[in-house]
């Protein structure tokens, strides 16, 4: 027996999805999904920057003899 796909909600609102929009839905949250994306709100900290290093290297002593 196929296991049938459970329709996920809109991951913003929680409303049941519409395929026009999906995984939203609507254009509303489609488009605050993508202004948190252009806002860095979905960044991810990392490692300081070096700013010494133009090509942002994390291990700036290797290779150097």
């Amino acid at each position: 027996m196929p296991r049938t796909a459970k329709s996920k909600g809109c991951p913003l609102c929680g409303k049941p999805s519409h395929p026009d929009h999906a995984p939203f839905c609507s254009q509303g949250c489609k488009d605050r999904d993508l202004l948190k994306w252009l806002g860095d709100g979905y960044r991810i900290p990392g490692p300081p920057v070096d700013d010494q290093d133009p090509l942002g290297r994390v291990d700036s002593e290797e290779g150097e003899s």
